[in-house]
């Protein structure tokens, strides 16, 4: 026996490393879906299934008071919070307990009921919800009539033949440019790639192409400012992307539209794109429109 003793403390560390290896986190399929708020806001609210590195998009279908949005222990585990208008995105940075729930409260701009709604935040083996409609009453066949026809009237008058019915595209015609492949430095993680600008007679637009360095969090942009050399602002009056957001490492077309061009086509212009936090900027000169 007196030779078998050494060899048990080796066979015990073997067995506490096999004890203490935890297997991969399980594949989970991601989902949308809809969720309908009860009436009464003191009642529990819909769940939602989160997971560790997967952001969730909670889209509302009425505009938010961003100041009240709260999120349950926001700091401590969650890898990321961004609160828009009608949008609530996040990203836990565990999973969550087998009986733990997170609460999302929020509260609406317009005071319609219920005022405020409550969802719980979970963590359910195989599934996550990537996006979830939360809308405050079920829709009538009369709403969704009505919302089908608005569909098809917006439809037959997009493209060229809405530009035309709007006003926005006139016998003066667009006039478009590539704009100058300048060399930026990188700027918050952000940097310029290449654009482009259209100018017509009662709107101009400005779209570049902006990258996001690996390594840095998700960037979407909030604003933007234009301004002349001289230090003339020039009203904006749009900011869209062509993706919800842009993951680390990843390219985007953010497009910027303006009041109607009172500068001439040849000035130089400044281009700042602003997150909606306010601290990740991405300045663009020599812009011409």
């Amino acid at each position: 026996m007196a030779r078998l003793l050494p060899w048990i403390p080796l066979a015990l560390l073997l067995m506490g490393a096999t004890a203490g290896a935890q297997p991969p986190s399980p594949a989970r399929e991601r989902q949308e879906r809809r969720v309908t708020l009860p009436s009464n806001p003191d009642d529990p609210g819909p769940e939602v299934s989160v997971a560790a590195g997967v952001t969730t998009y909670l889209r509302f279908d009425a505009a938010l008071d961003k100041a009240a949005v709260d999120v349950e222990s926001r700091t401590s585990r969650f890898t990321w919070v961004d609160v828009g208008d009608t949008l609530v995105a996040l990203e836990p940075s565990v999973d969550l307990g087998a009986e733990e729930k997170l609460v999302v409260r929020v509260r609406y701009r317009d005071g319609a009921s219920p005022a405020k709604a409550t969802l719980a935040l979970v963590t359910r083996p195989g599934v996550v919800d990537k996006e979830v409609e939360v809308v405050r009453r079920p829709r009538t066949i009369e709403a969704l009539e009505a919302e089908l026809a608005a569909l098809k009237a917006h439809t037959r008058a997009s493209g060229p033949a809405g530009l035309v019915f709007s006003g926005r595209l006139n016998l003066q015609g667009v006039r478009a440019r590539r704009l100058e492949r300048i060399r930026t430095s990188t700027q918050s993680g952000l940097q310029y790639v290449a654009g482009e600008g259209y100018r017509a007679s009662l709107w101009a637009l400005a779209v570049v192409r902006v990258r996001n360095l690996p390594g840095q969090p998700p960037w979407l942009p909030g604003s933007a400012l234009l301004t002349r050399l001289d230090g003339t602002p020039v009203k904006v009056l749009s900011v869209d992307m062509d993706k919800a957001q842009l993951a680390p490492g990843e390219e985007g077309l953010v497009a910027v539209e303006t009041e109607a061009p009172f500068w001439n086509a040849e000035n130089i212009l400044r281009l700042e794109l602003v997150d909606k936090s306010g601290t990740r900027h991405l300045s663009i000169p020599n812009v011409k429109l």
